[in-house]
């Protein structure tokens, strides 16, 4: 099959509407999962707390994505009366399910801050919030900042499942443009083009974050 220019440019409108969903869905599932990381990281060392966070978190990285997003967007409303549209379920199931990922690596952020840093301020008497907000976090975040950068990355790779409850991303848009006319080719090439073009550019930088954080 010849490749057809003129039928690419008529493709391309949706294409890219798909694609600023992709983006749209990357960008929120990212805030809600390293929001969420940071609290889930926080409760886990919460007397009382932890062990069920942990339950929940192994719950979650030990299922696939695809099956969550089943579960979610079929099971929920029959089971539970919770509906949400298809957007909303891609971005809470992305993010809930990155930020049981984003928690361990927090908590390895929080683990490798040394320890005499939590023996200074115990004996400054610093009130418990005022340890984590000045002393602990700003340590611990931005140790982590390249391995969230890393998942974003992955996020936005992953959304193509999100077909499987009909949201119109990248993906689904190419197949949508390319169903009109029979033609697949032209079209999941520019969609993999595109994935290529963001995504590179993103890990080259997450690299240079990396460097940047083993030699300050």
């Amino acid at each position: 099959m010849s490749w057809d220019w003129q039928f690419v440019w008529a493709a391309m409108p949706g294409i890219l509407r798909g694609l600023l969903t992709t983006l749209e869905i990357t960008v929120l599932g990212s805030l809600l999962a390293y929001t969420l990381g940071l609290v889930l990281a926080l409760l886990r060392r919460v007397r009382g707390l932890g062990l069920v966070v942990r339950g929940f978190i192994e719950f979650v990285r030990s299922t696939p994505l695809l099956v969550q997003l089943f579960a979610v967007y079929y099971l929920f409303p029959s089971a539970l009366g919770i509906r949400m549209s298809a957007f909303a379920t891609g971005v809470l199931v992305i993010g809930v399910h990155y930020a049981c990922y984003a928690a361990e690596v927090y908590r390895a952020g929080i683990d490798a801050v040394p320890r005499g840093q939590w023996e200074a301020a115990c004996a400054l008497s610093l009130p418990r919030r005022r340890v984590w907000t000045a002393v602990v976090l700003p340590q611990a975040v931005p140790r982590v900042v390249p391995a969230l950068g890393n998942y974003t990355i992955s996020m936005f790779k992953e959304t193509p499942l999100l077909l499987a409850i009909s949201v119109v991303d990248l993906v689904n848009a190419a197949r949508e443009e390319g169903s009109d006319a029979y033609r697949f080719v032209e079209v999941y090439t520019i969609a993999g083009v595109l994935f290529l073009l963001l995504s590179y550019p993103a890990s080259l930088l997450v690299r240079r974050l990396e460097r940047r954080v083993a030699h300050p």
